[in-house]
C-alpha cells in the first residue's frame, strides 16, 4: 500500500511539473507558434524522462494488474527508467544548471523536473524494485533510448536549427565535436548503468543472504 501511494504522490507532482514547464514555455515564446515551441517541448530529453517517470508511477499505483502496470515494474524497465532520470538531474547539474538563473514558478518547475523527480524515483527504485535480476548486459540495452533521442535531435535540428542542450548544437560546435560530446555522453549512462547495474547485484545478494538467516532460525 505504501508503495501505491508514493508512487500516486509523486506520479501527480511530475505531471504538475510537466504541465506547469509546458505552460511556461507557451507564455514566454508568444511570438513563435504553438506547433513549433510544442514540438520543441517534447524535444528535450528532461521532458520525454519526466514522461516515463510520470507514467512509470502513475500506472502500477493505478492500475497495478494490468499489462503496462505490471510491465512498468519489471527491474530491467524500472532500471532503465531509473537510469534515464539520475543522468537528466546529474547532466542538469554540472553541465546546465550555471548556464541560467531561473525565478518563481520557472525555478519551482525546473527544481522538480531536474531534482525532486530523480531523487523520488531513484528512491522509489531502491526501496520496491526487485534486485538481483539485471543481467550485465542491460546497460548495453538501455542505450537504445538514448541512441534514438540522439538521432532525432540530429534530424530535427538539421531542419529546425533549434537544439535543446548546447553540448549537442551542431551549428555552433560543428559535427565532429557535438558528435564527440553526444559520444561522452553515451559513456556517461553506460558507466552509470553498470554502477546501478553493481548496486542491484550487491542489494540482490544481500536480501538473499537476509533471507536465508530467516530460514534457518
Amino acid at each position: 500500500m505504501f508503495s501505491r501511494l508514493y508512487r500516486a504522490l509523486f506520479a501527480g507532482i511530475g505531471c504538475f511539473a510537466i504541465i506547469l514547464q509546458y505552460a511556461l514555455m507557451m507564455g514566454d515564446n508568444a511570438g513563435k507558434g504553438m506547433g513549433e515551441l510544442t514540438l520543441n517541448f517534447f524535444s528535450y530529453f528532461t521532458i520525454q524522462t519526466n514522461i516515463m517517470v510520470a507514467i512509470a508511477l502513475a500506472v502500477p499505483a493505478f492500475a497495478p494488474h494490468s499489462k503496462a502496470g505490471q510491465w512498468l515494474v519489471r527491474p530491467d524497465i524500472r532500471t532503465a527508467i531509473t537510469l534515464y532520470i539520475a543522468v537528466v538531474g546529474l547532466v542538469y547539474h554540472f553541465l546546465l544548471a550555471a548556464t541560467w538563473a531561473p525565478q518563481g514558478w520557472s525555478l519551482l518547475a525546473n527544481n522538480l523536473l531536474h531534482y525532486v523527480m530523480p531523487a523520488a524515483f531513484v528512491l522509489d527504485w531502491l526501496m520496491f524494485s526487485p534486485k538481483g535480476r539485471l543481467r550485465a548486459s542491460d546497460p548495453f540495452r538501455w542505450l537504445v533510448v538514448v541512441g534514438v533521442y540522439g538521432v532525432w535531435t540530429l534530424l530535427h535540428g538539421a531542419f529546425s536549427h533549434w537544439w535543446p542542450y548546447w553540448f549537442v548544437d551542431v551549428d555552433t560546435l560543428g559535427y565532429g565535436k557535438a558528435a564527440a560530446y553526444f559520444a561522452g555522453l553515451l559513456v556517461f549512462f553506460l558507466l552509470t548503468g553498470w554502477i546501478m547495474f553493481g548496486i542491484d547485484q550487491l542489494l540482490g545478494r544481500t536480501l538473499r543472504q537476509r533471507d536465508r538467516r530467516r530460514a534457518s532460525t
